[in-house]
């Protein structure tokens, strides 16, 4: 009993239970869920929501939040297809030019935040509108109205993210790699171990010469940079750039970091849980459409994944108090 205990007292471990549980229950409803072509490709449906809140999941262990990251996906890719089709630049450097954009979105709100000292939500909720305006605006410039959406895109980008190695998603596979890397930058460097501390104790790291500032500051930088890349992925799998691509995409964006384990008051979480949220999240509204569950219904079973869960979490602490 000690070691179930011990068990379920590590986070990961059960979201771990909680995705597996999720499977077998819906794969026992409805046996082509577990059909290998139909499991993984159901990853690609959600697989954009996952990628912004790895690299948000930064923000959180600060102590911060970023809520703009839905209209930073929007202004990317509405760039993304102005740039290539109205500016005729070629489609890798103008990936690259809205990469730049998504961060510099990052470090206009990171240093409001980390240097004038303004709250993060008013700071990022300020953007969100500042980013869908511009995205809006930026639409003006092509031949299409901003919700019509810019197609025709090189045939090479728009199959990327449908493209299968080993069989297995692209999109999955990016997945891996960027959690690979996110690991290794917040476990086993000096600037992951900074980005914790700053959120537990940003005046210790002032007192031991080390910049907080700068490192609140960059994690917006990942995020936005984060949402760029969504943004062009997203872009490249829907065949179109629109102003509202990311629109719809904020809460959900928020919600897997907030169920991954990261505390949003900062110093305790990271990617792993993140990612295994995400894909619970994923795998729940994916098994519910699989059954006949009407779409205007799914979000309502994730909302009440993410409270229950979370409540038991804090049940849990306040027993032990």
């Amino acid at each position: 009993m000690d070691k179930v205990k011990k068990i379920f007292s590590n986070w990961e471990v059960f979201l771990t239970f909680l995705l597996i549980s999720e499977i077998l229950i819906f794969g026992s409803l409805n046996s082509r869920i577990l059909r290998p072509n139909i499991f993984l490709g159901s990853i690609n449906d959600y697989s954009f929501i996952i990628i912004v809140a790895l690299f948000l999941t930064f923000v959180f262990l600060t102590g911060g939040i970023d809520i703009q990251s839905g209209a930073i996906m929007g202004l990317s890719s509405i760039t993304l297809g102005i740039l290539w089709k109205n500016f005729n630049i070629n489609i890798v450097v103008a990936i690259l030019l809205v990469l730049l954009l998504g961060a510099l979105c990052g470090l206009f709100s990171g240093i409001i935040i980390a240097y004038i000292g303004v709250q993060p939500m008013i700071v990022t909720l300020g953007g969100s509108f500042l980013f869908s305006g511009l995205a809006i605006n930026v639409s003006k410039i092509g031949v299409s109205s901003a919700f019509e959406g810019i197609s025709g895109f090189p045939e090479i980008f728009v199959e990327f993210t449908h493209t299968k190695i080993f069989g297995l998603p692209i999109l999955f596979i990016l997945i891996l790699l960027i959690i690979s890397i996110l690991y290794i930058v917040l476990s086993k460097t000096s600037y992951g171990r900074q980005v914790y501390l700053s959120g537990v104790s940003p005046n210790a790291m002032s007192y031991s010469g080390l910049n907080p500032k700068f490192i609140v500051a960059s994690t917006y930088v990942i995020s936005g940079f984060g949402a760029a890349l969504a943004g062009i992925l997203l872009t490249s799998y829907l065949g179109s750039a629109r102003s509202d691509a990311g629109n719809e995409l904020t809460l959900p964006i928020i919600t897997t970091v907030v169920l991954g384990g990261t505390l949003t008051t900062g110093g305790k979480g990271g990617v792993i849980g993140t990612i295994l949220a995400g894909f619970i999240i994923g795998f729940l509204k994916f098994g519910l459409s699989m059954i006949d569950v009407s779409t205007q219904y799914l979000n309502i079973p994730v909302g009440i994944l993410l409270v229950g869960v979370v409540a038991l979490r804090n049940f849990k602490k306040i027993k032990k108090i």
